[in-house]
């Protein structure tokens, strides 16, 4: 059998991995950054005004908002009641689908606001908050400069600010997010099993965390680090059973009169992914033809940092950018916040990254760049 070959491994020798482009792969990548940033803001700019004009109607029509909903659940859960029966009688009520079982979420914030209420869930993200903020100084140590370090943290926090709002703890996706950035940030791989705890938590609230562990195992195998990879497994699997559990209890609680889905095949594109960016996180407030640009810019970052988390970093913000442009409907926008706090960070590298680009094609051709891959 053929030795699995160790693209992490290659990759985390690369020192500034935008400056080894090839010229033409300099040009490519600068020409498409400079084209995205000039479609963005009108693109964003009309989709978004088509959203909020139909989120209007539906609330001018007297529909529910998705934090009434789950707070109106978790109250009840706290009372004592079945999660089950509380939140599939709430979603019937107000005319939300029941089908597929994904369409109820996972317990877990219900069961917590039954422990500790919304307060306790504002404190647990705000720690998580704290904790990805002072791990992506500590990530960023061997990498980068100490001005680069603080702006990397003070982009994090300002556009993840997300965990500050009150009801934080009633945002499945925002609480997962800050579970994956945490995780994201304190891995290392010598000491692998907090960051592991850490996403097994964020799955726990959202299965849309899901992909982060696929990549993860993904890594673990090209890294040939089996223990951490049957980890990963071991967790995968568990969440699986419980989802299994999960699904028989929606379904003992439906009714044949229930509500299906839509479906998940919007296929609404890049304009989706933009603006879910900018609702979840102040870019929103910013003039439209500045915020979009913004809320792509730090995608180009995180690809400039190099390392294990660099590229784990970059493919997991790319996959799920895709998975959202692809399968998310407008209503569902909200999905975007499973990548703060930890995707602002890129945004202030993004001075690096030029510079690197223009580096390659400043490059005499033939010429080597400085420094060599581990192997």
């Amino acid at each position: 059998m053929r030795a699995i070959p160790d693209i992490v491994g290659w990759w985390r020798g690369l020192d500034r991995p935008l400056r080894r482009l090839p010229r033409w792969g300099a040009a490519l990548v600068l020409a498409l950054t400079v084209a995205l940033c000039v479609w963005s803001g009108p693109a964003e700019y009309h989709y978004g005004h088509r959203a909020v004009a139909d989120l209007h109607k539906r609330l001018k029509r007297g529909d529910r908002t998705d934090f009434n909903l789950y707070e109106t659940i978790d109250k009840r859960v706290a009372r004592g009641e079945s999660y089950w029966h509380a939140a599939l009688a709430e979603q019937r009520a107000t005319r939300f689908p029941t089908k597929p079982f994904l369409t109820v979420r996972l317990p877990t914030l219900a069961y917590g606001y039954a422990l500790w209420g919304l307060i306790g869930w504002r404190v647990i993200a705000l720690l998580l908050w704290c904790v990805s903020l002072m791990g992506i100084i500590v990530l960023f140590a061997r990498r980068t400069t100490w001005p680069e370090r603080l702006a990397a943290a003070a982009a994090a926090g300002t556009i993840g600010s997300i965990a500050m709002i009150p009801k934080v703890g009633l945002s499945h996706e925002a609480i997962a997010g800050l579970f994956l950035s945490s995780a994201l940030v304190v891995y290392r791989p010598q000491r692998w099993w907090p960051a592991l705890l850490l996403a097994a938590c964020g799955l726990a609230v959202r299965e849309l965390a899901l992909p982060f562990l696929l990549l993860w195992a993904a890594f673990a195998v090209s890294e040939r680090r089996w223990r951490e990879f049957g980890a990963v497994v071991a967790v995968m699997a568990l969440f699986g059973i419980g989802l299994y559990f999960h699904a028989q209890a929606v379904i003992a609680e439906r009714l044949p009169t229930d509500l299906p889905s839509e479906g998940w095949t919007g296929m609404q594109g890049l304009p989706l992914t933009l603006y879910g960016l900018m609702s979840t996180t102040p870019l929103g407030k910013v003039w439209w033809h500045l915020g979009a640009p913004l809320a792509l810019l730090p995608f180009l970052g995180w690809a400039s940092l190099g390392g294990r988390q660099g590229l784990f970093a970059t493919l997991w913000f790319a996959g799920y950018f895709l998975l959202t442009a692809l399968f998310a409907r407008q209503v569902n926008f909200y999905w975007l916040s499973l990548v703060l706090p930890a995707y602002g960070a890129g945004l202030a590298l993004v001075p690096r990254a030029l510079w690197d680009l223009v580096s390659a094609l400043r490059r005499r051709r033939g010429a080597a760049s400085a420094g060599s891959p581990a192997t």
